[in-house]
């Protein structure tokens, strides 16, 4: 989960209240947060770097808070105090607004940009007052959203602004990057967008970034009507037009490839810091024009009314609750509520609430609000009792006994490239095969169909460690029957030494085998098999009461060299499903 650090006074001045850090504590927890530590500046230095470095820092007070990953609303000191004092009915839940201007200010999108990043909303704050603190918050606001919903800004950048050094109408395009010549944030000299891609590869913080359009063909950029360049999302914002603390009326673009999550982080940022307005909680809206001349206005706000059964909510949560309390208790948690029938209640949701997608997100709420601690433990009115699944109860009993004959067991990747599963295995693509239809990056194009790929993977990285290096995973694959996908649990075990082991591994899989009480011959045997990944004539298919199970072998040189191993490997690959089906036990 995100973790807000915010200053204990900055908090408690929002909160209108002072409290002890286990009240705090305790609150947190009634909300369904945790206060993860008490910290300060100095500290933290002091922990990373030693006391040396940390001498003369500020000793101010720090809470770090954890929040729920979904709660965009509350990465920031604004909305999580603004949350709190709803929740401690100190306020009612605010009520956001959109002012219209006498003209509204437009951004027009232009076709080249559907090459690289096709979307943009934007806002307007006016009449902002920031303070020293409340500025540092609207900054930390958009790098924590840039680390959480905006996936490192591959989904959503956000660029701010002083509208007061611009003049619209607004252009979002796209050129070439020699093209593309501007003074960037923090910058002393202009550089071309390709001058800017080169220096940010080395930099710390900004590599990061670079590679989301570093291979694309045009440049994504946002100019006023001067000329005067805005930004060049995702990378960096201009000079020209950054934000300070004189700054009154501030500009919000938001490019994107996720036009929904796009929406979504304008309305957090514009909610948590439209509080600062002169007219609190107003924004204005931007008119948007799209590359096909098509125009809207941005932030939509689009609040939603619905209707939740509250026998429903007092069936989820097991509790007997009445409309008013159920009304009570979600406004509590910023869902401003009323009753509307016998067995109903009217919700609210703000903007703030993007989770909210479904009737049990509103019994959630209900029992945070209620407090899970009154809720009544007892026993299902039904003469059953529960038990674990079969499947993992045998992969449970078959995992201890392997580790216990010397083997380490690891956890790894279900998603990998289409090049591991298959190319350095020495295999050909098969049709069982499940593809992702637009993987993010090479490294993750689709589900495994074998665990091999995973422990060589492993050996890899434990390259320095000592030999014989003796791993195992018991984890699912996944195939494709038709059009119908299905998981499949597998064991795979591997011997990495001086020499190849074959014995080893063939010993472990004879011991696994008498612990399932099945025999050599009578019950499995070993037969000729042509698999690519092993080395031919040191390898074999296991059959077991006549069906095929599984292979055990020594792995071809050519695969070692692949997965750039320099120590023999031997290993095996078994159906976990059939040895539970047709074991003796």
């Amino acid at each position: 989960m995100p973790t807000v650090t915010v200053v204990r006074e900055e908090l408690f001045k929002q909160l209108g209240i002072a409290m002890t850090d286990e009240e705090f504590s305790d609150l947190c927890f009634d909300f369904g947060l945790e206060l993860d530590d008490i910290t300060s500046e100095k500290e933290i230095v002091a922990k990373e770097q030693g006391e040396e470095a940390a001498a003369g820092l500020d000793e101010t007070i720090l809470y770090k808070i954890e929040v729920p990953a979904n709660r965009y609303d509350l990465l920031c000191v604004e909305g999580l105090s603004q949350a709190l004092r709803v929740f401690t009915e100190s306020e009612s839940p605010p009520k956001f607004r959109k002012i219209e201007p006498e003209e509204l200010q437009v951004m027009k999108i232009e076709e080249p940009t559907q090459k690289v990043r096709p979307h943009v909303v934007c806002a307007v704050l006016r009449n902002v007052v920031f303070t020293p603190e409340s500025y540092k918050s609207f900054i930390d606001l958009q790098d924590k959203l840039h680390q959480n919903i905006c996936r490192g800004r591959t989904l959503v950048a956000i660029g701010t602004h002083d509208l007061d050094t611009l003049k619209g109408p607004f252009t979002y395009t796209a050129k070439p990057f020699d093209q593309v010549k501007f003074k960037a944030l923090n910058q002393e000299t202009e550089m071309t967008a390709e001058e800017l891609m080169q220096k940010y590869k080395s930099d710390v913080r900004m590599k990061h970034y670079v590679p989301i359009i570093e291979h694309s063909d045009v440049c994504p950029v946002i100019h006023d009507s001067q000329g005067i360049v805005l930004s060049m999302p995702p990378i960096i914002n201009g000079d020209h037009s950054k934000i300070t603390l004189d700054t009154k009326n501030v500009f919000i673009e938001m490019t994107a490839t996720d036009l929904t999550k796009a929406h979504i982080v304008l309305h957090a940022v514009v909610a948590a810091f439209s509080q600062y307005c002169e007219d609190i909680y107003t924004v204005e809206p931007v008119k948007v024009i799209n590359s096909k001349g098509e125009a809207n206005t941005t932030p939509i706000m689009d609040e939603r009314d619905v209707e939740v059964s509250v026998s429903y909510v007092n069936k989820t949560l097991g509790v007997e609750l009445s409309p008013e309390e159920v009304s009570n208790l979600l406004t509590k948690m910023s869902l401003e509520s009323k009753v509307t029938g016998e067995d109903s209640v009217g919700v609210h949701v703000p903007i703030t609430r993007p989770d909210v997608l479904h009737p049990c997100d509103i019994a959630e709420d209900v029992g945070i609000a209620y407090s899970y601690n009154k809720i009544v433990k007892r026993l299902p009115k039904v003469h059953t009792f529960a038990k674990q699944n079969p499947l993992n109860h045998f992969t449970d009993l078959l995992r201890a006994e392997v580790a216990q004959a010397g083997y380490t067991e690891i956890l790894t990747f279900s998603l990998l490239s289409s090049e591991d599963n298959y190319t350095k295995l020495r295999r050909k693509p098969k049709d069982e095969a499940v593809e992702i239809a637009n993987p993010k990056t090479v490294d993750f194009q689709m589900p495994r169909t074998s665990l091999l790929p995973g422990l060589f993977k492993t050996i890899v990285s434990n390259k320095t460690h000592s030999l014989p290096i003796q791993i195992f995973e018991i984890s699912d694959v996944v195939k494709k029957q038709g059009n119908q996908c299905y998981n499949e649990r597998k064991i795979s075990a591997m011997h990495c030494n001086k020499t190849s082991g074959f014995e080893v591994v063939h010993g472990l899989m004879d011991f696994v085998m008498t612990k399932l009480g099945l025999k050599f011959q009578q019950d499995y045997r070993l037969e000729k098999s042509q698999d690519e990944a092993f080395f031919e004539g040191r390898q074999a298919q296991v059959i077991l009461k006549n069906k095929p199970i599984g292979v055990i072998g020594i792995v071809h040189p050519e695969v070692l060299s692949n997965f750039e191993i320099k120590y023999p490997v031997s290993a095996m690959e078994l159906d976990v499903e059939a040895l539970m089906e047709l074991s003796n036990i």
